[in-house]
């Protein structure tokens, strides 16, 4: 092991071994003797007055054993604040009390001793509603004359901006050609493996309500859970076991949790709910619905001049909290020039209320939508100039490093130019254009280019103004009596690897196997401060924090082990679990002896040092944040008798500086992948005219299998980050980012020479069909 680096090591995730063979450890799997099963009374209404609510007939089940609404709760209200004057705030109550705002929205929670007897009591709820007219498209509500979703809401926009306002329209007037594109995206859901759930339990020793929970934001649930119950933040204690999946549906709170915490300190009983895959697609946080309308003007070379956008995002019903309703129209403004140069750019958006489920941030935020934009502006010029598309790209792309945006972002150093180019060689090289041009088959290749900003600090987070700003994370690293290592992070894994890269980050910097460091996340009693895994913040921003506590660990380690050797701080090195001096290796001492003496004999230690091994450090990226960047291509087959679409080649090449552990960057961007090809081809959630969501099961909300998905190969570029500790940026996001407009584009590219362009995902066979014909 003597000189082994870890970071970039191949390295098997160590959490593998237990969640492979059945031992890990979910919500589900914690037991309580006593624990109470909740289930929830939800509207079958979208859009109703609560006229009353009669739980009489509920208590009365054999094995219910409480039952209560709004009212029996007294709970305050989760809002969440944007501090802007374009913003309007609004409360989601834990349970409606007076009006319905879409279907499946609680109602009720009835407690009993298990789950079924608590469904058995929920039938028998009775609540009388006045329906109203549900609001159930972006175009309806923003008609005039429109029922409002709320009262306070002006044109039921929780946030209407422009950002951004050049004046374009000279250019669009005078340009040599000028192209446009209406993007739609279809409403989502995340559908993770292990559906929302918690555990909450009273503890009389501690005075202390203790909530475990499937979340990817332990403390920011903490917060949520005090607020609403009135309690203090220490009176309340959040701890994560292992998380089957979130992507961003479990980085908001849930009423469900702040209701099953509520009936537990009522109770003094652990109240337990598991959420059914059938509530997780009707009545849970769903993401992406989205309209683009956008212009670019471009000369005859190809090279755009301007940009004029509106962007229309479907938020539902509600404002969730922490992060509001505005993150998605947020996001789509400021970042949709992404990887361009784009000199002039105007741009309105809005967050739309309508009666349906709220929406979260889902992998990605808005991001795989701009890109659509973006790469279907690029092909269209192409095609109307007659110039190639590749070489669009090409001519527009940001090539000069740093660059400071129209919108103004600064991005950092990245392989734009490099990734298409390698993209398109590989893909070349295999002889794809030599197949599309077969005339017995109907072969499309895609491109997509993009760039992912990762690595959101607090700077970055605090330009949206939201009243609750993420953006640092704190680690300690400390050295037990042993010798072995615990890290401590405010991160909180859903999947991410953050036991093995945190552990090789912190294994580097010590000079010790990775097996000898223990990662700890998710527990707020534990940890002293965290934001939680969303955004591709991990690595960067939590493992910068890693990587400063473990060197002044290292430093503390080599004050000791100086002493002990007589010899100069400056002249220890730490390799091999050893420390040893430089000029003289055969002069060492095992890590083990100085953490002994540290703790065990620190009567040894140097004059003025305190006994004990740690160090504790706070990161943070103080500038717009990093970029990550990539070229997809995809390459399809069209069945043009009936509209199928089948994916016969992918390929990603990508840049996210330093990689960390190239095994699960790997699997990130597959897993990424196949989540954006399902939304290019598969996934929609769609409502119909009275808000009643049409999909209930996954017979009818179609997810990829791995029949549908090809192999995904992966190529490495690496800038290292200039603004991170480690030199990674981000990259959790980018293969869902870049996969919908890859094969969008490649699709279009197999309907070359028919007259139809498709810009809306998913792309249905049922819609090609009817496309062609109709031409």
């Amino acid at each position: 092991m003597t000189g082994q680096r870890w970071v970039g090591a191949r390295l098997r995730r160590r959490e593998d071994r237990r969640l492979l063979t059945g031992r890990g450890c979910f919500v589900d799997d914690l037991e309580r003797a006593s624990a109470l099963s909740a289930a929830f009374v939800r509207s079958p209404l979208a859009a109703a007055d609560i006229d009353a609510v009669d739980l009489t007939a509920v208590t009365e089940v054999d094995g219910v054993r409480a039952a209560f609404a709004a009212a029996d709760l007294g709970l305050s209200g989760l809002v969440a604040l944007l501090e802007r004057d374009e913003f309007t705030p609004t409360t989601m109550p834990v349970l409606a009390a007076d009006r319905i705002r879409y279907a499946g929205e609680p109602v009720a929670i009835v407690l009993a001793d298990d789950p079924y007897t608590a469904e058995d009591g929920v039938e028998l709820a009775s609540v009388d509603y006045t329906a109203r007219r549900a609001v159930t498209s972006v175009d309806e509500a923003l008609a005039e004359g429109a029922p409002r979703v709320h009262d306070e809401l002006v044109a039921n926009a929780f946030l209407d901006l422009t950002p951004f306002d050049d004046d374009v329209d000279d250019v669009l007037t005078t340009a040599h050609c000028v192209v446009e594109t209406t993007v739609d995206s279809a409403r989502q859901n995340a559908l993770p493996l292990e559906p929302r759930g918690c555990l909450a339990e009273w503890s009389d020793r501690d005075d202390q309500l203790v909530v475990h929970i499937s979340t990817q934001v332990p403390h920011q649930v903490r917060t949520a859970v005090a607020r609403c119950l009135g309690l203090s933040e220490r009176q309340v204690r959040v701890i994560v076991p292992d998380v089957g999946g979130g992507f961003g549906l479990k980085c908001v709170v849930g009423r469900e949790e702040i209701a099953v915490a509520a009936a537990a300190l009522r109770l003094r009983r652990p109240v337990k709910w598991i959420e059914d895959r059938r509530e997780g697609l009707f009545a849970s946080f769903h993401g992406r619905q989205q309209h683009h309308r956008a212009r670019a003007a471009f000369d005859a070379d190809g090279r755009i001049l301007a940009l004029d956008a509106e962007i229309r995002c479907d938020v539902g019903a509600y404002s969730v909290f922490p992060f509001t309703s505005g993150v998605e129209p947020l996001m789509a403004a400021h970042e949709m020039p992404g990887v361009y140069r784009v000199p002039r750019y105007r741009v309105r958006a809005r967050g739309v209320a309508t009666n349906k489920a709220p929406t979260a941030p889902y992998r990605g935020v808005s991001r795989p939508q701009i890109v659509l934009v973006m790469e279907r502006l690029m092909e269209r010029a192409a095609r109307r100039l007659g110039l190639d598309a590749v070489e669009v790209r090409r001519r527009n792309l940001i090539d000069t490093f740093p660059h400071t945006g129209v919108n103004g972002i600064t991005y950092d150093p990245g392989s734009y130019r490099e990734s298409l180019d390698l993209c398109e060689r590989r893909l070349t090289d295999e002889g794809w254009p030599r197949r599309r041009a077969d005339p017995d088959r109907t072969i499309g290749i895609g491109y997509a280019c993009f760039n992912e900003r990762t690595g959101y600090g607090t700077e970055a987070f605090a330009q949206r103004k939201m009243s609750v700003v993420p953006g640092y994370d704190i680690s300690e690293v400390r050295m037990d009596p042993g010798g072995q290592v615990t890290v401590t992070t405010g991160t909180s894994a859903h999947g991410q690897g953050h036991e093995t890269t945190l552990a090789q980050i912190a294994a580097d910097r010590l000079g010790l196997h990775p097996n000898a460091v223990k990662v700890r996340q998710g527990d707020t009693d534990l940890v002293s401060y965290g934001w939680g895994t969303f955004g591709s913040r991990s690595a960067a921003i939590g493992g910068g924090a890693v990587r400063q506590a473990a060197d002044r660990l290292a430093e503390r380690i080599r004050t000791v082990a100086a002493h002990l050797l007589e010899a100069d701080p400056d002249d220890v090195e730490l390799d091999d679990g050893r420390c040893r001096l430089r000029d003289d290796p055969d002069r060492s001492v095992p890590l083990a002896s100085v953490a002994e003496t540290a703790y065990l004999r620190s009567h040894r230690l140097p004059k003025g040092t305190e006994p004990g091994l740690s160090g504790q450090a706070v990161f943070d990226v103080l500038t717009s944040g990093t970029f990550s960047n990539a070229t997809h291509g995809a390459v399809v087959e069209l069945d043009r008798r009936t509209g199928a679409v089948r994916l016969l080649r992918y390929l990603v090449v990508e840049d996210c500086g330093v990689v960390i552990n190239p095994d699960i960057v790997d699997g990130q961007v597959r897993g990424g992948v196949a989540q954006g090809i399902a939304a290019a081809l598969y996934e929609a959630i769609d409502y119909d005219a009275d808000g009643q969501p049409t999909a209930g099961s996954l017979m009818d909300y179609l997810v990829p299998t791995a029949a549908e998905v090809p192999e995904i190969d992966v190529e490495h570029l690496e800038t290292p980050c200039a603004f991170t500790e480690t030199g990674a940026k981000g990259m959790g996001e980018g293969g869902t980012i870049g996969a919908p407009a890859a094969v969008l584009n490649a699709v279009n590219d197999a309907l070359r020479g028919t007259g139809v362009e498709l810009d809306a995902v998913p792309v249905r066979p049922e819609q090609v069909q009817r496309a062609l014909e109709s031409r």
